[in-house]
């Protein structure tokens, strides 16, 4: 075999194992829900800010103080979301699951991200029956406040888990939602002052 046919043999052989390493990759099913640029892929509901900011997502209080949500245009079902965020200034957040919004109207389950105290990893159904459980009040202590986070969240079937920096807050089994598929979205509350950043918002389907 000459050395350009080895050459060309050994290029092919290359390829191929990057493509396969890359089909794994893919397979995984985990996608990048923010890209780091822009809010492509995203819809903003309501007056309040939202901006990519040195490759951060950011969520602030606009002059009207009112909720505001930043949801995906996709909805989706069974899935497990990781993403971080960090909290420069007081008040409440969240991410909302298989929900749907008019408006700033939102129905769907909210895992809570707020300041120390006020349970963080809970789950709040909005415009329903309100808190369906909160963490036991000991596990606040896993909360940075004013660094980075990751928040986990895990929806299949019926049942909900969130994790905050790697500790599990709660397990939750609801039939009433196992029934619902919708839209994520980021949520800031009423009231003014606040400031979340998020990165690295990332989902794999189930």
């Amino acid at each position: 075999m000459s050395y350009i046919n080895r050459s060309i043999l050994l290029g092919i052989i290359v390829f191929v194992i990057h493509a396969c390493s890359s089909a794994q990759i893919d397979k995984s099913g985990e996608t990048d829900l923010f890209n780091g640029s822009d809010l492509s892929g995203w819809i903003i509901y309501g007056t309040e800010l939202w901006y990519v900011e040195n490759g951060e997502l950011v969520c602030e209080s606009g002059p009207d103080k009112e909720y505001g949500y930043l949801g995906t245009e996709r909805r989706f079902k069974d899935f497990e979301l990781t993403l971080e965020f960090k909290q420069e200034a007081e008040g409440n957040s969240g991410i909302f699951i298989r929900s749907s919004i008019e408006g700033t109207r939102i129905t769907g389950w909210q895992a809570e991200v707020a300041p120390p105290g006020h349970s963080t990893g809970g789950i709040y159904e909005s415009y329903g029956r309100g808190w369906l459980i909160k963490p036991d009040p000991s596990l606040d202590r896993h909360l940075r406040m004013g660094e980075w986070n990751e928040i986990k969240v895990r929806a299949r079937g019926d049942t909900i888990t969130t994790w905050l920096n790697g500790q599990q807050m709660i397990t939750l089994s609801d039939v009433k939602i196992g029934k619902a598929m919708g839209q994520i979205a980021l949520q800031i509350h009423d009231g003014g002052g606040i400031k979340v950043r998020w990165r690295n918002i990332r989902i794999q389907e189930l």
